[in-house]
C-alpha cells in the first residue's frame, strides 16, 4: 500500500483494534509463521492458530523436536501472515515466540482434528504448545464490506482518484518486556 492510499483508510487502535484483531486471527484461522534458519534466511510454514488469548498471545501446536523449533529456541523473532483473499483481510503479526509445555494449557486447547498431526493425541512424546507475543500487529479490511470496496475502487479507476477510505487499518504496538 502506498503512503497516499495509507493516509485514505480508516484507522483503529487501542481495545477495538485487539478486539478486531482477536476475531480475524481466530476467524481466518491459518497463518504463515515465518522463522530464521540457521543461515538466516526466512522460511514460512502453514499453522493453525488454536486461539488468541486475553493477554493477546496466540497459540499454536507443534512438535519440540526439529527444525522449527530449533529455529524459534535460536531466534524468538517470528512473523505470522494471515490472508483472507475472499473477504479482503489481512493481518500481519511480528512477534516473540516460545516453546510452552503445560499440560493444562495443551487441555484445553486441542481438539480430536488435531490426531491427523499427533497420533496419540496429547500423549504425542513431542507434543508442545507454540506461544507468539505480538510486538506489532497490523490489520486491514474492507471499511464498508466488500461490495462498497470494489465499488468505491472501480469509480478511482474511472475517475482516476484515490480511492476514499476503502479499507480499515488497524495497528497494535506493544511493550516488549525483556526474556
Amino acid at each position: 500500500m502506498s503512503e497516499n492510499e495509507q493516509s485514505t483508510a480508516v484507522e483503529v487502535t487501542g481495545a477495538e483494534a485487539v478486539a478486531r484483531v482477536k476475531e480475524l486471527v481466530e476467524d481466518i484461522d491459518f497463518t504463515m509463521l515465518t522463522t530464521h534458519d540457521e543461515a538466516g534466511n526466512l522460511v514460512s510454514r502453514p499453522m493453525s492458530t488454536r486461539q488468541m488469548d486475553e493477554q493477546g498471545d496466540i497459540w499454536f501446536f507443534t512438535s519440540d523436536e526439529g527444525r522449527k523449533a530449533d529455529e524459534v529456541a535460536e531466534d524468538r523473532h517470528v512473523g505470522l501472515s494471515y490472508l483472507d483473499a475472499k473477504g479482503m483481510r489481512f493481518v500481519s503479526v511480528a512477534g516473540l515466540a516460545r516453546l510452552v509445555h503445560d499440560r493444562e494449557k495443551m487441555t484445553e486447547l486441542y481438539s480430536p482434528s488435531l490426531d491427523i498431526w499427533f497420533e496419540q493425541g496429547l500423549e504425542t512424546p513431542d507434543i508442545a504448545l507454540l506461544r507468539v507475543t505480538p510486538v506489532e500487529t497490523e490489520f486491514w479490511e474492507p471499511a464498508h464490506g466488500k461490495v462498497a470496496m470494489a465499488a468505491g475502487m472501480l469509480k478511482a479507476l474511472v475517475t482516476k482518484d484515490t480511492p476514499d477510505d476503502t479499507m480499515r487499518h488497524g495497528r497494535i504496538s506493544c511493550p516488549v518486556e525483556p526474556a
